[in-house]
């Protein structure tokens, strides 16, 4: 059961360092990391505007038995939430998982409700169990895609070179919130967004390429090395053409650009995320040698305002 649920606006160091570690046992158990990028970002900085970490803790236990983080997107009524429930205690009546997204919600109801997408990666029987205990229903799915690596035959068709940190983030954010004004995590992205992705470790401007056309960037098409995978994989990270180039096929010289970088590096798997009902570039890609090695799924939910709010109460920051 769960005896302690803390929920937390601001995350301190001992915080962020005891869901880590639960976060890292989940990792090594599950094959996959329980928060995406965005999520695991702003954890680790403390938790931004409109952030809620939960933590759930358990009699006899001195770490955390289940975390869940609830952020809402930009200004508008757009949350996002992930949870994790430590593999040691995933039980048959799911009341750990199940109470931190009942708790998560009622985070949202006290502030106004509003559409929630929860995203879980290699979703189990579990989650549709607790999505439906907790009223949510399944929405979007998003396909990981991966295929061997080198490509044989077909070559890029158009010329890139790297991206330059301190020049070219201009340029980038603009075809990028361009290309994704209608994406719920890609769009809409800002300089801060940039910096956070340029201080990670496995950020290299060599594997960054951009295509220039008419004085203008025409599309790009960013790739990351997993290099804690057994065996490193590579994968397409952002790919996209600025609309005022689409149909010349940058598409395809830009994802075979990529792969060719992710091949020399002596990489020999190349992933890739599409949106399930994204059927043009599933078509492109299963062209190129992708299939299907998993899906992640959002469960959603339109959560009502409570009609009196009253404030949940927060725990502070441990240091």
């Amino acid at each position: 059961m769960v005896a302690r649920l803390e929920v937390k606006r601001q995350m301190g160091r001992g915080d962020i360092a005891a869901v880590s570690e639960l976060l890292e046992v989940a990792t090594k158990v599950d094959g996959h990391a329980p928060l995406g990028e965005h999520q695991w970002l702003d954890m680790v900085h403390g938790g931004r505007r409109g952030f809620a970490g939960l933590v759930a803790w358990e009699p006899g236990h001195d770490h955390p038995v289940g975390y869940a983080q609830l952020t809402r997107e930009g200004n508008g009524a757009q949350w996002a939430l992930e949870f994790v429930v430590d593999p040691h205690h995933r039980g048959s009546d799911d009341e750990i998982g199940a109470t931190l997204v009942e708790a998560a919600l009622a985070v949202m109801r006290a502030e106004g409700g509003g559409h929630v997408h929860l995203w879980v990666p290699k979703p189990r029987p579990e989650h549709d169990r607790i999505a439906a205990a907790t009223g949510l229903a399944r929405g979007r799915e998003l396909r990981q895609l991966r295929r061997p690596l080198p490509v044989g035959g077909e070559r890029p068709g158009w010329a890139v070179r790297p991206f330059r940190p301190g020049h070219d983030e201009k340029a980038w954010l603009e075809v990028n919130n361009r290309a994704f004004r209608w994406h719920p995590e890609q769009g809409g992205w800002d300089l801060a967004t940039v910096a956070d992705r340029e201080a990670q470790p496995w950020f290299d401007p060599a594997g960054f390429l951009l295509h220039e056309r008419d004085g203008r960037l025409a599309g790009f098409c960013w790739t990351k090395v997993h290099a804690g995978h057994d065996p490193p994989l590579g994968e397409i990270y952002v790919i996209a053409v600025d609309p005022d180039f689409q149909g010349l096929g940058l598409g395809r010289s830009l994802a075979l650009a990529g792969l060719d970088c992710l091949a020399s590096r002596g990489l020999t798997t190349a992933m890739l995320y599409v949106d399930g009902d994204n059927v043009a570039a599933l078509r492109l890609y299963q062209s190129l040698g992708f299939s299907v090695d998993h899906v992640d799924r959002a469960y959603t939910a339109d959560v009502e305002a409570d009609a009196h709010p009253t404030p949940m109460p927060t725990t502070e920051p441990m240091a």
